[in-house]
């Protein structure tokens, strides 16, 4: 009885060691270096988007936080997310409260949006703090921390863009990637930041002209609940701290590319830890166009997996790996049963 007492207890801890995640080894944060270090190394050269950045560079997805009820109840804490794009990751981060967070797109311009978010997210104290430098607006008097997204944007709606505060916060911001993170920003990445933080000046909540930025963050579930990451003072300055800790990291690369996927999963392979979310957007339409489908599959394969990974996809017709049809929606989808005929 007792060599079968001990061999069980040999399984479970063989077990417990095996099973990705379960003795997770990532950081708690990551140095300025080891963060510029996993986004450069990992990062393809940057390639063709078939619209502009300037495009791209908030969501178009007005229902989006549909699925978060769904997502929060299949992703465990604690685990990894992946995604593509702006500013739609910050929601879902905040939903699942990952212990790292890639942020992959085959731009290069993306990347300069995320360090662009990444230094207002450390230079504010709070939400409207954010939105006054996102929007180079005035903050206006009465907004407290228990403001809605809707009361905050409401308040802001009135207040005018300043030329002043505008030239103060773009040098805050290239200082406190260059100056206080030490980050070796090319040029091209600075010349960037300034155009993307000019667009925000300029077109103000209106860079797509629908749906607005005001749209996205007072969104709501379907049941009228916000959960942007906007609405709530504790879920923005939870993302703050995880930003603050560099533990939000940007890389550019094509999900058809033979590197950033790849080398993502073996940094986190080597620290056992598991992937979470994977947010595509409709990414998988374009690379069904382009044949690269089969290598995006071959990709996803290499990540560390479990039953809990959770592909959060907006596709043309939705449902399934690849999905393709017509209808915008919001769909989730199990990674590893999803990927499992996919060779490595």
């Amino acid at each position: 009885m007792l060599k079968i007492r001990v061999a069980v207890a040999a399984l479970v801890v063989w077990g417990a060691v095996s099973a990705p995640g379960l003795l997770s080894d990532l950081p708690e944060r990551l140095t300025d270096q080891e963060f510029w270090a996993l986004s450069q190394d990992s990062s393809e050269p940057g390639g063709y988007f078939r619209s502009a950045d300037i495009t791209n560079l908030t969501s178009n997805e007005l229902l989006f936080q549909h699925v978060v009820p769904d997502l929060v109840s299949r992703v465990k804490p604690g685990s990894v997310y992946l995604g593509v794009g702006p500013e739609q990751n910050y929601t879902y981060m905040v939903a699942t409260r990952p212990k790292l967070a890639i942020i992959f797109d085959i731009r290069r311009g993306n990347l300069d949006t995320q360090l662009m978010y990444k230094a207002i997210f450390e230079l504010a104290k709070d939400r409207a703090d954010f939105v006054s430098i996102l929007f180079s607006k005035p903050r206006p008097a009465g907004l407290g921390p228990s403001a809605s997204a809707q009361q905050i944007f409401s308040a802001f709606a009135s207040a005018d863009t300043s030329k002043a505060l505008f030239d103060k916060n773009l040098t805050a911001i290239k200082e406190l990637l260059t100056k206080t993170r030490k980050l070796a920003l090319s040029q091209r990445d600075l010349d960037g930041i300034d155009v993307i933080y000019g667009t925000f000046y300029t077109s103000g909540f209106y860079i797509r002209p629908s749906p607005s930025y005001w749209d996205l963050m007072a969104a709501t579930d379907a049941t009228g609940l916000e959960r942007g990451y906007l609405a709530t003072e504790s879920g923005f300055t939870w993302l703050k701290d995880l930003q603050s800790r560099n533990l939000v990291v940007p890389v550019v690369g094509d999900f058809g590319g033979p590197k950033a996927i790849r080398a993502a999963g073996q940094y986190l392979k080597s620290r056992g830890g598991t992937v979470g979310a994977f947010y595509l957007s409709n990414v998988e339409q374009y690379l069904y166009q382009d044949g690269k489908w089969d290598a995006f599959c071959r990709n996803v394969a290499t990540l560390p997996l479990d039953q809990s990974s959770t592909f959060i996809r907006s596709q043309n017709g939705g449902g399934g790996f690849g999905g393709r049809g017509g209808g915008f929606v919001n769909s989730l989808g199990a990674i590893a049963s999803e990927v499992r005929g996919c060779a490595k």
